[in-house]
């Protein structure tokens, strides 16, 4: 086949292009091994990686530098050396072309030192004769070494150590034994094993060195014997040259022994060296040394002892010119101060307990000119040879008196009264034999010598003034001179006269007016300085009282007291009297009673401030009293003013409260208040503590049932009390079994009488009731709860065995009786405020009951929202009532008025006239949806959160169908329910009940009606209203 020119062409460039576009490969150096020993073998080998293949010639580089072109691949380095570390390279021609392949990356090679092998000894040289040493090889780096030992010989020459009982070898130690060292003896050491590095280098040899046991020196410093006493010792021990020793020092004994020094504090060791101090130095003592070196088993001999021998200081004596005692202020004494030997000291005089000298000086004597305190002196001497100082001298005490102060005194004391004569007398104690100078100071503050005349008479240490004499702001003053020692006392204190008026006292009654049985203080208060009074009492000009203090106590002031005091008084032992005090009138009045009363009116809402005011119309000067449940005196809260401030009312603030008032000390103190009952309620909470059988009194082993029930649930309410004996207690104490929240107690006791209330877990409590347990034969049935204002109340006297009907009762109301009734029981029919107060009934021949306090709550602020909301109710009622009327043609009005009471039956009351019952009515029933409380108490409460009713017109039949017509009978039932109200004021115990029956009034009396309505009473006969609260 003939190739065309164009394929020639194409096929050889092909060609080229191949050949000139071949890979060149890159070599790779190994080397074995690296790090290399010194003397080992090292292989560098040039291996082909990737594609193409490498022949000869191989070029070997070093650090860029050729060293060689070898036909092989391998480079063989024996034996390696430290020149031959370095980078490696390696480089060959492509096979089949004469180009080179690329060059390998650097491979450096290490060449190190063998390891060396390191020998020490133990202990180190120089040993001691008969010392033993232990030599160790140690090879650091590597592991699996056995160990060569070699010792040179005389000749210079290196031989092997052979096992023996003189030089055991124990892997990397040979011990010499002692009797075998010998000085000069040279080891060395080397290692070896099986893998690389295969030996050591030989360690440095090391040369033992024996040396005789040292015998130490013992020195003393100071060189001079003997030591004086006083000075201190040093004793030092020197032992060759070699570092590191330690020193034990020993002293002699009285038994020859030597035992270690172990004195610190007298004996101090610094190294070498022991310093004994200057009071542990005594005569003939005898101390040596000797030396050790750590861990060394031999140690130096002993040292030759020393002997200390000791001398006393020379002594000095102090003594006193002159020597009597005591010295007086102002006198001169000289102190001398002797040393019997040696010469030229320089003495040293030093005072009390200080070691620093008051004075120095080359004489022997030190003169104090004026002795000013007494004190202890001493003196001591020193010099500057040994003995360079003395021992202390005795202790001389100067005993230093003052002189003697003249004490002037006067006899009345200032202030004088006109025309009254003084006495001055002037006394100096200790010493005798005095005579005394009296002096006056006069103008110019000059003093003059007091002589003998008609207006002074000097007796002895007296001088009495006469009366006419004595002038306001005239000074004296004395003193006194003796021919002995003390020559002369200090002058008096100056005496000023100060002549006065006869004073008027001043009479004060506290308290004034006072109360019966009140202590009364009276005082007479009589200025004019210091004088002891007799004070003398009269009342309505007559003479009462005397005595020496200025306060008379009537302790328990009557009528009788009442009356015009006034008193004087007159000097003690004198015939000086002060003027007539004005008169005071005492008043006596009865014992006064308080007023409490609350700044709120009704229930207080939970959280709102409450104040109580103990009013009491009488002077200040009273403290306040406030007694919560019970009059209990040691319980009683006490106020500086006459008000006490709940600032946020809780249910535990609820209950009974009193006051009273008191002051004076002893504490003189009012009547009790009555009785305030502060109710708190929360409109979320409102409970009732239901008691049955439903009264305050109640006999013993009787049972009683306690329940709390609420509009809602009653769940989480639980029964307390309050007694004298357990203080608060829950039923669940064990004096009741609880069920719900009901308390159950099966067998009344005494114990029992006290307070009970409802409380729940959150804190809410009802209105406390009180139960009283009479272990008498009569009781009095009385409400537990208050009664409401307007409504009939009825007391039942009962006997333990019969029936209240059949007895005859006296009925008593705070201690008075009222009447007696043979029912048995008595009836107020319109209870007021009036009748609140403590009742109790008496059966002749029978017995008494106990008190109970019956609460009257007068119709408040608390029971409008009710009455708006009935209101309201009636009025819709009314508009219907007349659209009806209207609707069947006739009018008629219809006058209502509701009047609720309280009692539990149903029964609507009867009207006088019996018209009345045939005549046409209208039926209203009110009912509230909160849970019923049905109680057979009479006192009764009234909802306040109604916000709507909800009315439903219904027709009642009326059997008079004689009397009655379609259109005289409505019949409207109201249901009542309640949302919370923050703004309603809340009243406790409130009914959430109401049944109304009203009934009509004929139309012949309609304006008396409308009167009666306007002035809210119930109208008669017809018009009567009914509320039964169940």
């Amino acid at each position: 086949m003939e190739l065309s020119p164009l394929s020639v062409i194409l096929l050889l460039a092909a060609l080229i292009h191949h050949g000139h576009t071949q890979v060149r490969p890159t070599p790779a150096v190994t080397i074995t091994p690296n790090p290399a020993f010194r003397g080992e073998t090292v292989t560098l080998r040039c291996d082909q990686q990737g594609r193409g293949q490498i022949e000869r010639p191989y070029i070997w580089k070093k650090d860029n530098s050729l060293v060689l072109s070898s036909s092989s691949q391998d480079h063989v380095i024996s034996p390696v050396a430290d020149s031959h570390s370095g980078d490696y390279t390696c480089s060959g021609t492509v096979t089949g072309t004469s180009r080179y392949s690329h060059t390998s990356a650097p491979v450096r090679l290490t060449v190190s030192d063998l390891p060396t092998a390191t020998l020490t000894t133990h202990p180190t040289s120089p040993l001691f004769t008969g010392e033993s040493v232990t030599l160790t090889c140690n090879i650091s780096n590597y592991d699996g070494w056995t160990y060569q030992w070699e010792t040179q010989n005389n000749q210079h020459q290196w031989s092997a150590v052979s096992q023996s009982v003189y030089q055991p070898v124990n892997s990397n130690t040979v011990t010499i034994r002692g009797d075998y060292v010998g000085n000069g003896g040279q080891y060395r050491c080397r290692g070896e094993r099986p893998d690389r590095p295969g030996s050591s280098q030989n360690s440095t040899s090391v040369t033992l060195t024996v040396t005789a046991l040292l015998r130490p020196t013992l020195t003393v410093e100071p060189k001079w014997s003997p030591v004086f006493t006083g000075e201190s010792v040093t004793l030092k021990c020197e032992i060759g040259t070699l570092d590191g020793w330690t020193y034990q020092w020993e002293k002699q004994n009285n038994q020859h022994g030597w035992p270690a020094v172990s004195h610190p504090v007298s004996h101090a060791v610094n190294g070498d060296t022991l310093t004994i101090s200057a009071g542990a130095v005594a005569t003939v003592d005898y101390y040596r040394c000797r030396g050790q070196l750590p861990n060394r088993p031999a140690s130096v001999s002993d040292s030759d002892p020393v002997t200390l021998t000791v001398a006393a200081l020379p002594r000095a004596t102090l003594t006193v010119e002159p020597k009597w005692r005591p010295m007086f202020t102002g006198e001169s004494v000289t102190l001398k101060c002797e040393i019997q030997s040696n010469s030229d000291w320089t003495y040293q005089w030093y005072k009390g307990s200080s070691r620093t000298a008051v004075s120095q000086s080359q004489l022997n004597t030190f003169i104090i000119s004026s002795v000013e305190d007494q004190d202890q002196y001493w003196c001591r001497g020193e010099r500057s040879s040994r003995p360079t100082s003395s021992q202390d001298s005795n202790k001389v005490t100067l005993t230093v008196r003052d002189l003697p102060t003249a004490t002037l005194t006067t006899h009345p004391t200032s202030p004088l009264f006109t025309g009254e004569s003084v006495t001055l007398k002037c006394k100096i104690s200790h010493h005798y034999g005095w005579t005394y100078q009296w002096e006056k100071h006069y103008y110019q503050h000059q003093w003059f010598v007091v002589s003998q005349s008609v207006y002074h008479t000097v007796n002895g240490n007296t001088l009495t003034i006469r009366g006419d004499d004595v002038v306001t702001g005239d000074q004296y003053r004395c003193r006194g001179e003796r021919p002995d020692r003390p020559r002369s006392s200090h002058y008096s204190n100056s005496v000023t006269l100060t002549v006065t008026e006869t004073p008027t006292p001043a009479l004060t009654i506290t308290p004034n007016p006072a109360f019966r049985g009140e202590t009364v203080t009276l005082r007479c208060v009589i200025g004019g300085g210091v004088r002891q009074w007799t004070y003398n009492w009269f009342k309505d000009g007559q003479f009462y009282n005397s005595r020496t203090a200025p306060e008379y106590k009537i302790r328990s002031v009557t009528d009788s007291e009442w009356g015009e005091y006034y008193c004087y008084g007159t000097v003690t032992r004198t015939s000086v009297s002060s003027h007539y005090s004005a008169a005071v009138t005492l008043t006596v009045s009865e014992t006064p009673k308080p007023e409490l009363s609350s700044s709120f009116k009704g229930a207080a809402l939970i959280g709102n401030p409450v104040t109580l005011y103990c009013k009491l119309n009488q002077s200040a000067g009273w403290r306040f009293y406030w007694s919560k449940h019970t009059q209990t005196p040691e319980n009683e809260t006490t106020t500086e003013t006459h008000s006490y401030a709940i600032r946020s009312v809780s249910f535990s603030d609820g209950g009974q409260y009193w006051c009273r008032a008191g002051r004076g000390n002893p504490v003189y103190y009012t009547n009790y208040s009555d009785a305030l009952w502060v109710h708190v309620t929360d409109t979320s909470l409102l409970v009732t503590l239901i008691v049955h059988p439903s009264r305050s009194q109640h006999f013993t082993n009787d049972s009683l049932s306690l329940s709390c029930e609420r509009q809602s649930n009653s769940a989480g309410w639980r029964v307390r009390r309050y007694t004298h004996s357990e203080r608060v207690s829950d039923c669940s104490s064990g004096w009741g079994s609880v069920t719900g929240s009901t308390c159950n107690i099966s067998s009344l006791s005494s114990s029992h009488t006290g307070v009970y209330w409802c409380e729940s877990e959150s804190g809410g409590s009802s209105n406390p009731v009180n139960i009283t347990v009479h272990n008498g034969s009569v009781i009095l049935d009385s409400p537990v709860h208050p009664v409401t204002e307007g409504y009939s109340l009825t007391l039942h006297c009962l006997y333990r065995h019969t029936k209240p009907s059949n007895l005859t009762a006296d009925f008593y109301k705070d201690g008075s009786f009222l009447q007696t009734q043979t029912t048995g029981e008595m009836t107020i029919r319109t209870v007021s405020k009036s009748d609140e107060g403590l009742y109790h009934c008496k059966l002749p021949e029978k017995g008494e009951s106990p008190q109970s306090w019956i609460s009257v709550r007068s119709l408040g602020n608390g029971s409008m929202l009710a009455k708006v909301s009935i209101g309201l109710g009636l009025a819709l009622l009314l508009i219907i009532t007349l659209c009806l009327i209207w609707f069947y043609k006739e009018k008629r009005g219809k006058q209502q008025n509701i009047n609720q009471t309280e009692h539990p039956a149903s029964t609507p009351l009867q009207d006088d006239d019996p018209s009345a019952q045939s005549s046409n009515g209208t039926y209203e029933e009110i009912m509230h949806t909160k849970k019923e409380l049905r109680q057979k108490d009479k006192a009764v409460v009234r909802p306040t959160d109604v916000t709507y009713s909800q009315i439903e017109m219904k027709t009642r039949d009326n059997k008079d169908k004689a009397v009655a017509r379609p259109t005289d009978v409505m019949y409207s039932q109201i249901e009542m329910k309640t949302r919370d109200n923050k703004d309603a004021e809340a009243q406790p115990g409130e009914v959430t009940y109401a049944d109304i029956k009203l009934k009509p009034k004929p139309k012949k009396k309609p304006k008396k009606q409308k009167d009666n309505l306007h002035k809210g009473q119930s109208s008669a006969g017809d018009e009567t209203v009914y509320s039964e609260l169940k």
